[in-house]
């Protein structure tokens, strides 16, 4: 029976989709699994019979990725499983910023239950006339799953959309209008885009990359929109841009210091708080931990390469260990002393470690001797019996 804990509310719809030889428990330390959404795991002991993390969601900032891999603990994400809820936020964001809706808003607020409200409001609304979309230049820094639904409907409000990703994806080639203008240069995006929107993990390389820099090449009255991570901002830099010639900054992830900075609209991380998007994610989740507890498949893990076998057909063994030379070598002759034929094999690495999943005949038996075998081959360093 495997156990799973959980460490925020995850959706029912997704936690039915465990059957009968799992069940649910409070104790972290007998879990085999946790799903997690927000909250952090860098303070938790980990047990050392935790085989997975499921984040019912895309950042995985609250959680160690780098003590995970190490032992061998699959860390899983659900990438583009709330992409149409931020979306649809971005999209609000950038009307928000352009017609000025909170302050309008607010004055209405401001003047409840005035008797003469009509006709104050036809001189105050003045102050509150914006600019329409259409027509505008949109920037889309990084066209993954929520980039490339920004930048379609962008497109069918009748912007013209710039789109900037030297990863892109085949998958998202595809899936992005060709009316979308792609650059291969980010600074077209900051020299000529009234909106700018940002769509990129935070990682050493992407962290501070709207910096002075940045903001120096960008239009007069140019709009950026940050529902990314609040990382990806030099602070410094964007309060200097507010001041000058930036007109606003929208973000879904405010801190201390830019919540009370002027021109700023910040969310309280709403992006993906809808009741759709938490469904998707959590039966995402539950769908990558039990194709792994299951059949040993890794398929959108962020810190272990995808390797996978399709369904179990029979005895499976995962085995993690460095990503060296003739490591799967050692591994097929230990199976092979034993007597034991391989049917299948997948192997990838990243970076220094890799995982190898092996299929052997069905109804054959792994014994403990042979499991201690593969375990003491130098280099791994966790394998998994898949029965």
């Amino acid at each position: 029976m495997m156990k799973i804990k959980c460490l925020n509310p995850i959706a029912q719809v997704g936690l039915d989709g465990f059957n009968e030889n799992y069940e649910m428990t409070d104790d972290l330390a007998q879990a085999d699994a946790v799903l997690v959404r927000s909250a952090s795991m860098h303070e938790l002991e980990l047990p050392e019979g935790l085989l997975a993390i499921g984040r019912a969601g895309a950042g995985v900032n609250n959680i160690p990725l780098d003590a995970c891999a190490e032992k061998g603990v699959v860390v899983f994400n659900t990438p583009g499983a709330n992409a149409n809820g931020v979306k649809e936020m971005v999209l609000c964001g950038m009307l928000m910023a352009a017609r000025d809706v909170v302050g309008g808003v607010n004055w209405v607020r401001a003047h409840a239950g005035e008797p003469d409200i009509n006709k104050a409001m036809e001189k105050a609304k003045k102050q509150f006339a914006g600019t329409e979309l259409q027509g505008k230049k949109l920037g889309v820094i990084g066209l993954g799953a929520i980039g490339v639904l920004v930048a379609n409907a962008a497109s069918h409000l009748g912007m013209n959309v710039y789109g900037y990703d030297p990863y892109l994806s085949v998958n998202a080639a595809w899936l992005l209008s060709r009316s979308i203008h792609h650059t291969e240069k980010v600074e077209e995006i900051y020299d000529t885009c009234d909106y700018i929107t940002v769509h990129v993990p935070l990682l050493p390389s992407t962290k501070g990359m709207l910096n002075a820099e940045a903001f120096g090449r960008m239009k007069e009255g140019a709009i950026v929109l940050n529902f990314s991570r609040d990382g990806l901002v030099d602070e410094d830099a964007l309060e200097a841009a507010l001041a000058g010639g930036l007109r606003r900054y929208v973000t879904d992830f405010p801190t201390e210091r830019t919540s009370k900075m002027d021109g700023v609209l910040a969310l309280p991380h709403l992006g993906a708080s809808t009741e759709e998007s938490e469904d998707n994610c959590a039966v995402m989740a539950v769908k990558e931990l039990r194709d792994y507890l299951d059949n040993g498949n890794i398929n959108n893990s962020v810190n272990f390469a995808p390797v996978s076998l399709g369904h179990k057909n029979g005895t499976r063994l995962g085995v993690f260990h460095k990503n060296i030379q003739n490591m799967i070598g050692q591994i097929a002759t230990v199976l092979g002393g034993e007597g034991l034929n391989i049917n299948g094999m997948a192997s990838k690495g990243r970076g220094e470690l890799a995982y190898t999943l092996l299929e052997m005949d069905p109804g054959v038996a792994v014994t403990d001797a042979v499991m201690e075998k593969i375990l003491a081959v130098p280099g791994v360093f966790r394998a998994r019996l898949i029965g």
